[in-house]
């Protein structure tokens, strides 16, 4: 049994470790019934939290009362703030010409070619390889006064990017009614609301709207982009290029015979982790 004083801090939580006797089912039970939330096996012990302001004795002997032959073992833990500890494994990528940062790292590189998305959110940050793949390719290919248009936005992080290249006119697409606020203030935010549009709806039905354009982003996973193929060549200017993501490399022989069938060339391509990126262009 713990020595700890009868009562925690409220500011923290009790930590209770039980190894069960005889009956491990029972165990888990008490600790249920004493109001754990969840328990976690832990070799053979049994770990869970209480909330701070609980009394370690009386929970013990509560225990012990339906598990005789059990031990309990308690301890203060300090509150934590997880959303700082989270925040500290969080960093900003320089992907080409371009750095993507959390709002908390900003302020250490030039506005100008940062483009900062909250990565709280789960419509597409920086931390992902399939959007890097996009950004390394991208510098070399958006061109001052471009049209572009970005399919499956997400947060619109390929929008404001092709936006700092120098894009004059960019349509974000997303069809996930949820994506489209973050990306709004996302947009907002990188301060580039006068050249890059977000609208909420089906890729293959805005795209011809929005047409003609230069450029085409589009990370989507390739059955998705397969699909799309004749609806990005059509919206296409005669000098237009597409980059493609959101396809694994086990994947890429088998699209890149796809791109051929139809006409497209594959001008450069990139590769992190399991995930493939290209730049591609009719022929």
């Amino acid at each position: 049994m713990s020595d700890q004083p009868e009562r925690t801090r409220s500011d923290g939580w009790l930590s209770v470790r039980m190894r069960p006797g005889a009956d491990r089912e029972a165990a888990v039970s008490a600790l249920f019934d004493a109001g754990a939330q969840g328990v976690q096996e832990v070799g053979d012990d049994l770990v869970t939290q209480f909330p701070g302001d609980t009394d370690s004795s009386a929970l013990v002997c509560q225990l012990l009362e339906r598990c005789p032959d059990a031990r309990v073992d308690t301890e203060i833990v300090p509150a934590v703030d997880w959303t700082e500890q989270w925040k500290q494994g969080v960093r900003a990528h320089r992907v080409g010409r371009l750095v993507v940062s959390p709002p908390w790292l900003a302020s250490e590189h030039d506005p100008a070619t940062t483009i900062v998305i909250d990565p709280g959110m789960a419509f597409g940050t920086g931390e992902h390889a399939t959007t890097r793949g996009v950004l390394r390719l991208m510098s070399d290919v958006i061109q001052p006064g471009d049209r572009v248009a970005d399919l499956g936005a997400g947060s619109a992080v390929l929008s404001i990017a092709a936006a700092k290249l120098g894009a004059s006119r960019v349509a974000a697409i997303e069809l996930d009614p949820e994506a489209i606020g973050n990306a709004g203030e996302n947009v907002e935010r990188n301060g580039v609301a006068d050249r890059v549009t977000v609208l909420e709806g089906d890729a293959a039905l805005l795209l011809p709207l929005v047409a003609p354009v230069r450029v085409v982003l589009a990370n989507i996973i390739s059955s998705v982009l397969v699909g799309l193929l004749p609806v990005i060549a059509d919206a296409l200017e005669p000098d237009g290029r597409a980059l493609l993501s959101g396809i694994l490399q086990a994947e890429r022989d088998d699209l890149a015979q796809v791109l051929d069938e139809a006409g497209w060339t594959i001008l450069a391509e990139d590769r992190e982790d399991i995930w493939w990126s290209a730049l591609i262009a009719l022929r």
